[in-house]
């Protein structure tokens, strides 16, 4: 943990502004953590600094008090990711969130053949976000229109991608590092690699591990979080503790397929929903 990356709450001042990086889990929205982070630490001012999807895992931004006003640069600086894709497979939102849609037969790529088709996407390329993003289609979110089963058109856009590299091919999945500018949809750099190799393909993990200067490996989780909430305000400690209602187990807006195989695949001699 670096000295940016406060370890006891007394180090904290989120009305003079602080910069949290966070390592955002697996099916949270990004607002999710935003909401839990200042409810847990009873901050009055805090934004992100760039969206994660929520399949996505990795470094998000949080910025505080005056420190908001630093998101849109935050926001600018170059990206880099790490994930896997799947080849020979094509999903409607380029990766797990819906079920597969088409299958194609993958097993005649070679290693050379796999390494030069990433040549075209390093550079400044044109590329369409995917309908199932946050991207604003006559005003209102693609996802909304996606998930009523409705289409729209979704204009392209030049984003740069300075490095694209595979660390490991294991097929039907090949890992993959991404250094890109801001705007890159690494759903739709999944879905253009399969196009490009004639295979199809989406994307079935996802970790943003920089921003700029700001890397995942300093980065506090939701628990180290929780570990921080301040004392309760005084007054307040002499309140009887209001009476705690059992959770539920939360099912976030867009995952309902994902979670279903999960669910499938935890249950016992169970195969998953196909």
């Amino acid at each position: 943990m670096n000295e940016e990356q406060p370890t006891s709450p007394a180090r904290f001042d989120f009305e003079a502004g602080e910069v949290l990086l966070l390592d955002k889990p697996l099916t949270w929205t990004s607002f999710d953590v935003v909401r839990k982070v200042k409810n847990t630490l009873r901050i009055k001012k805090i934004g992100h600094a760039g969206t994660l999807d929520p399949l996505a895992t990795g470094l998000l931004i949080l910025c505080t008090g005056k420190k908001t006003k630093q998101i849109d640069l935050i926001q600018a600086q170059e990206k880099e990711y790490t994930g896997t894709f799947r080849l020979g497979q094509t999903t409607p939102s380029f990766d797990l969130e819906t079920p597969v849609d088409q299958e194609l037969a993958y097993d005649h790529l070679t290693e050379i053949e796999l390494r030069a088709a990433l040549a075209p996407f390093v550079g400044l390329i044109n590329q369409t976000p995917p309908l199932f993003s946050a991207v604003k289609v006559n005003g209102e979110r693609a996802y909304e229109v996606a998930r009523r089963g409705d289409d729209a058109e979704i204009k392209s856009k030049q984003v740069t991608i300075r490095e694209f590299e595979l660390t490991r091919i294991a097929l039907p999945e090949v890992d993959f590092r991404v250094v890109c500018s801001k705007g890159t949809y690494i759903r739709s750099l999944a879905r253009d690699y399969g196009a490009a190799l004639g295979v199809g393909a989406h994307l079935t993990k996802l970790v943003r591990t920089r921003i700029g200067e700001y890397r995942l490996e300093d980065a506090l989780t939701m628990e180290a979080i929780q570990a921080l909430r301040p004392p309760r305000p005084e007054g307040e400690a002499d309140r009887p503790p209001r009476q705690r209602r059992e959770r539920q187990p939360e099912r976030r807006t867009g995952l309902e397929y994902y979670q279903s195989q999960q669910d499938a695949a935890a249950a016992p001699d169970t195969p998953p929903v196909s």
